[in-house]
């Protein structure tokens, strides 16, 4: 009997790219794959599953809250939070929602098969290491942050998640250039060189 693996994800590139992951794993089979929260809980209806790989940046609800609903809805289900971050912040909570695990996306097929395996004991899987996830956060008193404006801390939202200046354009009704400013002022506003950095600290204060 192989697996059925639920892919969860907006981004075309990220799901072939699972695709082909998993085509090379022996008794796994992609059963299916949606690209939102709306589509999920149908499929899962008609659908037996027994690990979904879930998207924590979503177009409709945000995976941490899907993550709930489908643990309480399916709880037989095992669910690998996927995405492109490795702050604490995102795998706890994922976790704290009914994740069995968390997968970092640029993860090897050999990491997803562990993943895979793992989860299915009853045991928890992160791809990140358990000294990264016990380091206690370094939070600065919240008077010592600069405010941010409302449009700011939008922007700060959707730079974590990952989106582009051009995306986060379109969503906002903006121009790019907008956006571009408003980056540099968040970088100069907390006192960080990049966004790698920009995002580590949001999270570690949580502005996001």
């Amino acid at each position: 009997m192989s697996i059925k693996i639920f892919i969860i994800d907006d981004h075309p590139m990220v799901v072939a790219g699972l695709n082909s992951l998993l085509g090379q794993l022996e008794n796994i089979e992609v059963a299916g794959a949606v690209s939102n929260a709306f589509d999920a809980i149908p499929f899962l209806k008609k659908n037996k599953i027994d690990v979904i790989l879930l998207d924590i940046n979503l177009p409709d609800i945000s995976g941490i809250d899907l993550c709930k609903k489908i643990h309480k809805e399916f709880p037989e289900i095992k669910i690998l939070g996927i995405s492109t971050f490795s702050e604490r912040s995102y795998i706890s909570r994922m976790i704290e929602n009914g994740a069995s695990g968390y997968l970092i996306k640029s993860a090897s097929a050999e990491e997803i098969a562990e993943a895979i395996d793992t989860v299915l004991k009853e045991k928890m899987y992160l791809s990140v290491s358990m000294e990264h996830i016990a380091k206690p956060l370094s939070i600065l008193p919240s008077d010592n942050l600069p405010a941010l404006t409302k449009r700011e801390k939008e922007i700060l939202q959707l730079i974590s998640e990952g989106f582009t200046n051009n995306q986060i354009a379109e969503k906002l009704f903006i121009s790019s250039l907008t956006v571009d400013s408003h980056r540099k002022n968040l970088l100069t506003k907390l006192n960080v060189n990049n966004t790698a950095s920009l995002i580590k600290l949001a999270v570690q204060n949580g502005l996001i």
